[in-house]
Formats: C-alpha cells, sequence, structure tokens
C-alpha cells in the first residue's frame, strides 16, 4: 500500500512541475519536458493499478485473509520518510542554480575549436546578446564584430574577488542541473546589485590587450552603461 501511495505521489509531483508548470526547466533542457510527462502518467497509472490489486481479493478468500494479516501487522513506519522528497517538490521546489554554484566553478569547460565566421550584427540601438554568443565573439570572432557596438545581456549576478566589477552570468546545461557550468562576462562601471539578482545590463565590449590567451581563468569584459533588474526567465539556462 505504501509503496503504491508513493509511486502517484511521485508521479503527481512530476506532472506538476512539467505538464502544469515550468518549473521542469530549473532541472532539465526543454526537450525534456514530453519524457517527464510520459514518467509522471506512468508512475500515476502504475500507483493506481497497484492499489486497485491490493484492494480487489473478496471477503472469506485466502488472498483477503493474508491481505488483512498484512493490514494487522502494516510495514515500517519509516517507509513513509520516502515521502519526504515528493513533498520538497509541492512545497518547496529547488531554484535553478544561482551564484553559489557559478562561483564554486573557476574553471571554464574546454571551448570548442574557434569559429571564423559570425553573423554581422545589424541595426543601430543596443543588440540583445546571449552571454555564450557575447563570449564566443570576444575570443573567437576574427573579424571583432563586437567592437564599438553597444550590446545587452541577460542573467543573474555573481560578485568578484576584484574590485571595481562583477559578473553578468548564465549556466549552461548539456543536458541536467547537474552538468551546468557557468557563462560569465566581467561588468565594470556599474556598482554591483545584490548576488543572484536578474538583470540586463547594457555595455559594450573591452577588448583584450594580450596578444595570446594567457594561462588561468579569463574572463571577457563589458563597459556596462545601463542597468535593469528584471524577473527570473522562465528558462533560466543557456
Amino acid at each position: 500500500m505504501t509503496q503504491n501511495l508513493v509511486l502517484i505521489m511521485l508521479g503527481c509531483a512530476v506532472l506538476r512541475i512539467s505538464a502544469f508548470s515550468t518549473t521542469y526547466l530549473n532541472y532539465v533542457k526543454p526537450g525534456f519536458r514530453p519524457f517527464l510527462i510520459g514518467a509522471g502518467a506512468v508512475l500515476m497509472i502504475l500507483g493506481v493499478a497497484g492499489l486497485i490489486q491490493a484492494w480487489r481479493p473478496g471477503k472469506g478468500s485466502p488472498d483477503a485473509e493474508a491481505h488483512g494479516h498484512d493490514h494487522a501487522h502494516g510495514g515500517p513506519r519509516v517507509a513513509w520518510l520516502m515521502c519526504l522528497p515528493v513533498f520538497a517538490i509541492f512545497m518547496i521546489a529547488p531554484p535553478a542554480l544561482g551564484s553559489f554554484a557559478a562561483a564554486r566553478s573557476e574553471t571554464p569547460p574546454p571551448r570548442d575549436q574557434a569559429l571564423t565566421a559570425f553573423t554581422p550584427l545589424s541595426g543601430d540601438g543596443p543588440v540583445d546578446m546571449p552571454i555564450g554568443e557575447f563570449i564566443g565573439r570576444a575570443w573567437d570572432d576574427d573579424s571583432r564584430s563586437l567592437t564599438g557596438r553597444t550590446v545587452r545581456l541577460t542573467g543573474f549576478v555573481v560578485p568578484s574577488k576584484k574590485k571595481g566589477q562583477w559578473y553578468v552570468t548564465r549556466m549552461q546545461i548539456a543536458c541536467c542541473a547537474a552538468d551546468a557550468f557557468p557563462l560569465k562576462v566581467a561588468v565594470k562601471g556599474i556598482q554591483a546589485p545584490p548576488p543572484d539578482t536578474w538583470v540586463e545590463v547594457t555595455g559594450t565590449w573591452i577588448p583584450q590587450t594580450f596578444g595570446k590567451m594567457p594561462n588561468g581563468v579569463v574572463y571577457p569584459q563589458l563597459s556596462g552603461t545601463d542597468l535593469m533588474k528584471v524577473d527570473t526567465p522562465d528558462e533560466p539556462y543557456e
């Protein structure tokens, strides 16, 4: 009985975060939604089928006597602790990874082969750009298309150990939050908002002055000119 109830509650929890909200985007990429909905539905069906099977025997049959005997003894109460993760999802669903996780990762992942052709930036106003694209253009664009262009980046605030700068950050995932790593751009010229605040920061790229990429962790830099606080996006990862 306990196992079947746990299956039903777990199925409800999975459906709640995937079918009826976008909470699942805090943990996995959007493409996993159909699989989560299917898994939640299967868990509920298995749990309901198990309950029906447990209640099916009629009175007076050997199965019913055995069934009653099981009820008399009951299962270990500690088994209900299995429900705690389910209750956690319903009551205090963990948020997307933020500044604490981003600050722990100081080694960027290996970069792909450098790109030498980027789409030219059109228009005269600020260009809305993913942080990952900004980093790619800053390090790998031979045409230096960011030079003199005003861009707008959206991410959350991560403090920096260096004075006079902070990081606008977005976590990138390949599959789920377990493999997430931070994409950071150092912002200068604007006072840092509180950590984990989601912002749109506008500014211009500060070209690197070194000829060859130095050893260690180096982040591209942005000279900030405008800052606006925004709500956490439905899809927090890039």
